[in-house]
Protein backbone atom coordinates (compact mmCIF):
# COMPACT_ATOMS: atom_id res chain seq x y z
CA UNK A 1 0.00 0.00 0.00
CA UNK A 2 1.39 3.40 -0.97
CA UNK A 3 1.26 6.13 1.65
CA UNK A 4 1.51 9.75 0.54
CA UNK A 5 3.46 11.94 2.96
CA UNK A 6 3.27 15.73 2.79
CA UNK A 7 6.03 17.94 4.09
CA UNK A 8 5.19 21.06 6.14
CA UNK A 9 5.19 23.43 3.17
CA UNK A 10 2.90 21.17 1.15
CA UNK A 11 0.57 20.85 4.14
CA UNK A 12 0.21 24.61 4.36
CA UNK A 13 -0.83 24.70 0.72
CA UNK A 14 -3.27 21.80 0.91
CA UNK A 15 -4.67 22.53 4.38
CA UNK A 16 -3.67 26.10 5.29
CA UNK A 17 -6.06 26.26 8.27
CA UNK A 18 -7.44 22.86 9.31
CA UNK A 19 -4.04 21.22 8.84
CA UNK A 20 -2.16 23.45 11.28
CA UNK A 21 -1.20 22.47 14.81
CA UNK A 22 -2.48 25.84 16.00
CA UNK A 23 -5.95 25.11 14.60
CA UNK A 24 -6.50 22.66 17.49
CA UNK A 25 -10.24 22.14 16.99
CA UNK A 26 -11.26 25.78 16.59
CA UNK A 27 -15.04 26.14 16.43
CA UNK A 28 -15.11 29.05 14.03
CA UNK A 29 -12.81 31.39 12.09
CA UNK A 30 -14.24 34.55 10.57
CA UNK A 31 -12.47 36.54 7.84
CA UNK A 32 -13.59 40.18 7.76
CA UNK A 33 -12.99 42.40 4.75
CA UNK A 34 -14.21 45.91 3.98
CA UNK A 35 -12.94 47.77 0.94
CA UNK A 36 -14.14 51.22 2.00
CA UNK A 37 -12.28 51.31 5.32
CA UNK A 38 -9.42 49.01 4.32
CA UNK A 39 -10.31 46.59 7.10
CA UNK A 40 -8.78 43.13 6.88
CA UNK A 41 -9.40 41.21 10.08
CA UNK A 42 -9.62 37.63 11.33
CA UNK A 43 -11.64 36.50 14.34
CA UNK A 44 -10.78 33.14 15.87
CA UNK A 45 -13.25 31.38 18.17
CA UNK A 46 -11.52 28.41 19.71
CA UNK A 47 -13.91 27.06 22.33
CA UNK A 48 -17.20 28.20 23.92
CA UNK A 49 -17.92 25.31 26.32
CA UNK A 50 -17.42 27.48 29.41
CA UNK A 51 -19.03 30.59 27.96
CA UNK A 52 -18.73 33.17 25.17
CA UNK A 53 -15.27 33.53 23.64
CA UNK A 54 -13.60 36.62 25.05
CA UNK A 55 -10.25 37.90 23.84
CA UNK A 56 -8.63 41.11 22.70
CA UNK A 57 -8.12 42.54 19.25
CA UNK A 58 -4.54 42.94 18.08
CA UNK A 59 -3.56 45.26 15.22
CA UNK A 60 -0.23 44.34 13.70
CA UNK A 61 1.54 44.86 10.39
CA UNK A 62 1.92 41.15 9.61
CA UNK A 63 4.37 40.15 6.89
CA UNK A 64 1.78 37.78 5.37
CA UNK A 65 -1.83 36.73 5.73
CA UNK A 66 -0.62 33.28 6.79
CA UNK A 67 1.30 34.85 9.70
CA UNK A 68 -1.90 36.65 10.77
CA UNK A 69 -3.95 33.44 10.60
CA UNK A 70 -1.43 31.50 12.65
CA UNK A 71 -1.23 34.29 15.23
CA UNK A 72 -4.98 34.50 15.76
CA UNK A 73 -5.22 30.70 16.06
CA UNK A 74 -2.47 30.51 18.68
CA UNK A 75 -3.82 33.48 20.60
CA UNK A 76 -7.47 32.38 20.68
CA UNK A 77 -6.46 28.88 21.78
CA UNK A 78 -4.44 30.44 24.59
CA UNK A 79 -7.46 32.47 25.70
CA UNK A 80 -9.49 29.27 26.13
CA UNK A 81 -6.96 27.86 28.59
CA UNK A 82 -6.42 31.23 30.27
CA UNK A 83 -10.10 31.58 31.17
CA UNK A 84 -10.40 27.90 32.11
CA UNK A 85 -7.47 27.83 34.51
CA UNK A 86 -8.44 31.17 36.07
CA UNK A 87 -11.92 29.86 36.87
CA UNK A 88 -13.82 32.24 34.60
CA UNK A 89 -16.97 31.19 32.77
CA UNK A 90 -15.59 32.24 29.41
CA UNK A 91 -14.41 30.56 26.25
CA UNK A 92 -11.42 31.54 24.14
CA UNK A 93 -11.33 33.88 21.19
CA UNK A 94 -9.12 36.51 19.64
CA UNK A 95 -9.09 38.91 16.72
CA UNK A 96 -6.32 40.39 14.61
CA UNK A 97 -6.49 43.36 12.27
CA UNK A 98 -3.83 43.42 9.58
CA UNK A 99 -2.21 46.85 9.34
CA UNK A 100 -0.06 49.49 11.01
CA UNK A 101 -1.97 50.79 14.04
CA UNK A 102 -0.17 54.13 13.85
CA UNK A 103 -1.06 54.72 10.18
CA UNK A 104 -4.03 52.59 9.20
CA UNK A 105 -6.32 52.70 12.22
CA UNK A 106 -9.29 55.05 11.87
CA UNK A 107 -12.62 55.45 13.71
CA UNK A 108 -14.40 54.21 10.57
CA UNK A 109 -12.25 51.07 10.46
CA UNK A 110 -12.89 50.36 14.16
CA UNK A 111 -16.65 50.85 13.72
CA UNK A 112 -16.70 48.48 10.77
CA UNK A 113 -14.78 45.93 12.79
CA UNK A 114 -17.32 46.36 15.58
CA UNK A 115 -20.11 45.57 13.11
CA UNK A 116 -18.42 42.28 12.23
CA UNK A 117 -18.12 41.45 15.94
CA UNK A 118 -21.81 42.28 16.39
CA UNK A 119 -22.78 39.95 13.54
CA UNK A 120 -21.60 37.01 15.68
CA UNK A 121 -24.39 37.68 18.17
CA UNK A 122 -22.26 37.56 21.32
CA UNK A 123 -20.40 34.35 20.58
CA UNK A 124 -17.25 36.49 20.53
CA UNK A 125 -16.63 39.45 22.86
CA UNK A 126 -13.68 41.68 22.05
CA UNK A 127 -11.31 43.84 24.12
CA UNK A 128 -8.04 45.68 23.57
CA UNK A 129 -4.67 44.12 22.83
CA UNK A 130 -1.46 45.16 21.08
CA UNK A 131 -2.02 48.19 18.86
CA UNK A 132 -5.30 49.06 20.56
CA UNK A 133 -6.34 51.62 23.15
CA UNK A 134 -9.32 51.96 25.47
CA UNK A 135 -10.60 54.73 23.19
CA UNK A 136 -10.74 52.22 20.29
CA UNK A 137 -12.96 49.94 22.36
CA UNK A 138 -15.21 52.93 23.07
CA UNK A 139 -15.68 53.33 19.30
CA UNK A 140 -16.47 49.63 18.90
CA UNK A 141 -19.01 50.01 21.72
CA UNK A 142 -20.95 52.49 19.58
CA UNK A 143 -22.03 49.65 17.29
CA UNK A 144 -22.05 46.57 19.52
CA UNK A 145 -22.45 45.65 23.19
CA UNK A 146 -20.05 42.73 22.69
CA UNK A 147 -16.94 44.58 23.80
CA UNK A 148 -15.15 44.99 27.14
CA UNK A 149 -12.33 47.18 28.37
CA UNK A 150 -14.20 50.39 27.61
CA UNK A 151 -13.52 53.62 29.51
CA UNK A 152 -14.47 53.79 33.16
CA UNK A 153 -16.38 56.99 32.35
CA UNK A 154 -18.60 54.88 30.09
CA UNK A 155 -19.18 52.23 32.73
CA UNK A 156 -16.27 49.96 31.82
CA UNK A 157 -13.31 48.56 33.75
CA UNK A 158 -10.84 50.68 31.81
CA UNK A 159 -7.36 49.77 30.62
CA UNK A 160 -6.61 46.15 31.66
CA UNK A 161 -2.81 46.57 31.41
CA UNK A 162 -2.15 47.49 35.08
CA UNK A 163 -4.10 44.44 36.27
CA UNK A 164 -2.27 42.22 33.77
CA UNK A 165 1.02 43.50 35.18
CA UNK A 166 -0.10 42.78 38.74
CA UNK A 167 -0.97 39.19 37.80
CA UNK A 168 2.45 38.71 36.19
CA UNK A 169 4.06 40.15 39.32
CA UNK A 170 2.13 37.60 41.41
CA UNK A 171 3.37 34.85 39.05
CA UNK A 172 6.96 36.01 39.42
CA UNK A 173 6.71 36.05 43.22
CA UNK A 174 5.15 32.57 43.28
CA UNK A 175 7.92 31.28 40.99
CA UNK A 176 10.53 32.81 43.28
CA UNK A 177 8.88 31.15 46.28
CA UNK A 178 9.06 27.78 44.49
CA UNK A 179 12.67 28.23 43.29
CA UNK A 180 14.28 30.05 46.21
CA UNK A 181 11.99 29.26 49.14
CA UNK A 182 11.03 32.91 49.50
CA UNK A 183 9.06 35.32 47.34
CA UNK A 184 11.15 38.29 48.47
CA UNK A 185 12.65 39.78 45.30
CA UNK A 186 15.12 42.04 47.11
CA UNK A 187 18.36 42.05 45.10
CA UNK A 188 17.09 39.68 42.39
CA UNK A 189 18.08 40.69 38.87
CA UNK A 190 15.08 40.79 36.55
CA UNK A 191 15.17 41.49 32.81
CA UNK A 192 11.89 42.86 31.44
CA UNK A 193 11.70 42.59 27.65
CA UNK A 194 9.12 44.98 26.19
CA UNK A 195 8.21 48.19 28.01
CA UNK A 196 4.65 48.77 26.83
CA UNK A 197 1.71 49.48 29.13
CA UNK A 198 2.08 46.13 30.91
CA UNK A 199 5.89 46.09 30.94
CA UNK A 200 6.19 49.53 32.52
CA UNK A 201 3.74 48.73 35.31
CA UNK A 202 5.58 45.46 35.95
CA UNK A 203 8.83 47.42 36.28
CA UNK A 204 7.11 49.61 38.88
CA UNK A 205 6.01 46.57 40.91
CA UNK A 206 9.42 44.90 40.68
CA UNK A 207 11.45 47.94 41.69
CA UNK A 208 9.01 48.57 44.52
CA UNK A 209 9.77 45.06 45.78
CA UNK A 210 13.52 45.68 45.77
CA UNK A 211 14.47 43.88 42.55
CA UNK A 212 17.30 45.16 40.36
CA UNK A 213 15.50 45.65 37.05
CA UNK A 214 16.98 45.67 33.54
CA UNK A 215 14.82 46.75 30.61
CA UNK A 216 14.94 46.08 26.87
CA UNK A 217 12.78 47.49 24.08
CA UNK A 218 13.06 48.50 20.42
CA UNK A 219 11.88 52.01 21.38
CA UNK A 220 14.92 53.85 22.76
CA UNK A 221 12.93 56.89 23.89
CA UNK A 222 10.65 54.65 25.89
CA UNK A 223 13.64 52.94 27.49
CA UNK A 224 15.10 56.26 28.58
CA UNK A 225 11.75 57.42 29.95
CA UNK A 226 11.09 54.26 32.00
CA UNK A 227 14.70 54.09 33.18
CA UNK A 228 14.56 57.61 34.61
CA UNK A 229 11.12 57.06 36.14
CA UNK A 230 11.93 53.87 38.07
CA UNK A 231 15.71 53.72 38.22
CA UNK A 232 15.83 50.65 35.97
CA UNK A 233 18.99 49.78 34.00
CA UNK A 234 18.78 49.88 30.21
CA UNK A 235 20.14 46.56 28.93
CA UNK A 236 22.59 47.52 26.20
CA UNK A 237 24.20 44.20 25.25
CA UNK A 238 23.10 42.76 21.93
CA UNK A 239 22.12 39.30 23.15
CA UNK A 240 19.49 39.59 25.87
CA UNK A 241 19.04 35.82 26.08
CA UNK A 242 22.54 35.34 27.48
CA UNK A 243 21.98 38.00 30.14
CA UNK A 244 23.38 37.24 33.57
CA UNK A 245 20.11 37.76 35.44
CA UNK A 246 17.93 35.64 37.73
CA UNK A 247 14.54 36.18 36.09
CA UNK A 248 13.55 36.79 32.47
CA UNK A 249 10.17 38.46 31.96
CA UNK A 250 9.16 38.52 28.27
CA UNK A 251 6.46 41.18 27.84
CA UNK A 252 6.57 41.82 24.09
CA UNK A 253 5.43 39.43 21.35
CA UNK A 254 5.52 35.65 21.67
CA UNK A 255 7.88 32.82 20.69
CA UNK A 256 10.99 34.45 22.19
CA UNK A 257 11.87 31.04 23.65
CA UNK A 258 12.78 29.13 20.52
CA UNK A 259 15.44 26.88 19.00
CA UNK A 260 17.78 29.85 18.61
CA UNK A 261 17.48 31.31 22.12
CA UNK A 262 16.67 28.52 24.54
CA UNK A 263 20.17 27.10 24.92
CA UNK A 264 21.60 30.54 25.70
CA UNK A 265 19.35 31.16 28.69
CA UNK A 266 21.12 31.29 32.06
CA UNK A 267 18.16 32.40 34.16
CA UNK A 268 16.46 30.58 37.04
CA UNK A 269 12.93 31.71 36.17
CA UNK A 270 10.94 32.71 33.09
CA UNK A 271 7.75 34.58 33.93
CA UNK A 272 6.31 37.32 31.74
CA UNK A 273 3.23 38.83 30.14
CA UNK A 274 3.78 37.83 26.50
CA UNK A 275 1.42 35.26 25.00
CA UNK A 276 2.75 31.99 23.53
CA UNK A 277 6.28 32.45 24.83
CA UNK A 278 7.31 28.91 23.88
CA UNK A 279 7.72 28.56 20.14
CA UNK A 280 7.16 24.80 20.56
CA UNK A 281 5.11 24.05 23.68
CA UNK A 282 6.30 20.44 23.95
CA UNK A 283 10.00 20.44 23.07
CA UNK A 284 10.86 23.84 24.55
CA UNK A 285 8.93 23.09 27.72
CA UNK A 286 10.93 19.87 28.11
CA UNK A 287 14.26 21.62 27.50
CA UNK A 288 13.48 24.22 30.19
CA UNK A 289 12.53 21.42 32.56
CA UNK A 290 15.85 19.64 31.93
CA UNK A 291 17.79 22.89 32.39
CA UNK A 292 16.07 23.42 35.76
CA UNK A 293 14.52 26.71 34.64
CA UNK A 294 11.16 27.42 36.29
CA UNK A 295 8.67 28.43 33.61
CA UNK A 296 5.46 30.11 34.79
CA UNK A 297 2.85 29.31 32.08
CA UNK A 298 2.08 32.55 30.29
CA UNK A 299 -1.64 31.92 29.83
CA UNK A 300 -1.96 31.67 33.61
CA UNK A 301 0.09 34.57 34.93
CA UNK A 302 -1.00 37.10 32.28
CA UNK A 303 -4.69 36.47 33.04
CA UNK A 304 -5.12 39.68 35.05
CA UNK A 305 -6.32 41.52 31.96
CA UNK A 306 -9.16 39.12 31.27
CA UNK A 307 -10.10 39.12 34.95
CA UNK A 308 -10.35 42.90 34.69
CA UNK A 309 -12.59 42.96 31.63
CA UNK A 310 -14.67 40.02 32.92
CA UNK A 311 -15.72 42.35 35.74
CA UNK A 312 -17.78 44.29 33.19
CA UNK A 313 -19.80 41.16 32.42
CA UNK A 314 -20.21 40.01 36.02
CA UNK A 315 -20.47 43.48 37.63
CA UNK A 316 -17.89 42.98 40.37
CA UNK A 317 -15.81 45.84 41.77
CA UNK A 318 -12.11 46.75 41.76
CA UNK A 319 -11.53 45.03 45.10
CA UNK A 320 -12.79 41.75 43.68
CA UNK A 321 -10.70 42.23 40.53
CA UNK A 322 -7.57 42.56 42.64
CA UNK A 323 -8.52 39.58 44.82
CA UNK A 324 -9.02 37.31 41.81
CA UNK A 325 -5.77 38.54 40.24
CA UNK A 326 -3.82 38.05 43.45
CA UNK A 327 -4.98 34.42 43.45
CA UNK A 328 -2.72 33.87 40.41
CA UNK A 329 0.03 33.50 43.04
CA UNK A 330 -1.67 30.45 44.60
CA UNK A 331 -2.56 28.87 41.26
CA UNK A 332 1.01 29.30 39.97
CA UNK A 333 2.45 27.64 43.05
CA UNK A 334 -0.03 24.77 42.73
CA UNK A 335 0.95 24.18 39.10
CA UNK A 336 4.69 24.35 39.76
CA UNK A 337 4.32 21.85 42.59
CA UNK A 338 2.12 19.55 40.47
CA UNK A 339 4.67 19.62 37.62
CA UNK A 340 7.50 18.75 40.01
CA UNK A 341 5.53 15.94 41.67
CA UNK A 342 4.31 14.40 38.38
CA UNK A 343 7.64 15.00 36.57
CA UNK A 344 5.95 16.90 33.73
CA UNK A 345 6.50 20.34 32.28
CA UNK A 346 4.79 23.28 33.94
CA UNK A 347 3.05 24.13 30.68
CA UNK A 348 1.59 20.64 30.41
CA UNK A 349 0.54 20.70 34.08
CA UNK A 350 -1.38 23.92 33.50
CA UNK A 351 -2.97 22.56 30.32
CA UNK A 352 -4.11 19.44 32.17
CA UNK A 353 -5.98 21.49 34.76
CA UNK A 354 -7.52 23.82 32.17
CA UNK A 355 -8.61 20.98 29.86
CA UNK A 356 -10.12 19.03 32.75
CA UNK A 357 -12.32 21.98 33.71
CA UNK A 358 -13.55 22.27 30.11
CA UNK A 359 -14.18 18.53 29.90
CA UNK A 360 -16.10 18.54 33.19
CA UNK A 361 -18.34 21.36 31.97
CA UNK A 362 -18.89 19.62 28.65
CA UNK A 363 -20.06 16.49 30.49
CA UNK A 364 -22.36 18.57 32.68
CA UNK A 365 -23.91 20.13 29.60
CA UNK A 366 -24.54 16.68 28.11
CA UNK A 367 -26.25 15.32 31.23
Amino acid sequence: MQVDVLNANELKKSAPVFGQVSFDEHEQIVFCNDKDTGLKAIIGIHNTVLGPALGGTRMWNYTSEWEAVNDVLRLSRGMTFKSAITGLNLGGGKAVIIGDAKKDKTPALMKRFGEFVHSLGGKYITAEDVGMETSDMDIVREVTPYVTGISESKGGAGNPSPITAYGVFMGIKASAKFKYGTDDLEGKKVLVQGIGHVGETLVEYLTGDGAEVFISDINEERLEEVSKKYGAHVYTARDIYSADVDIYAPCALGATINDDTIHRLKVDIIAGAANNQLSDEVSHGEILQKKGIVYAPDFLINAGGIINVYAELENYDRQEIMRKTENIYNTTLRILEKASKDDITTHFAALQIARQRIEDRKNQNLN
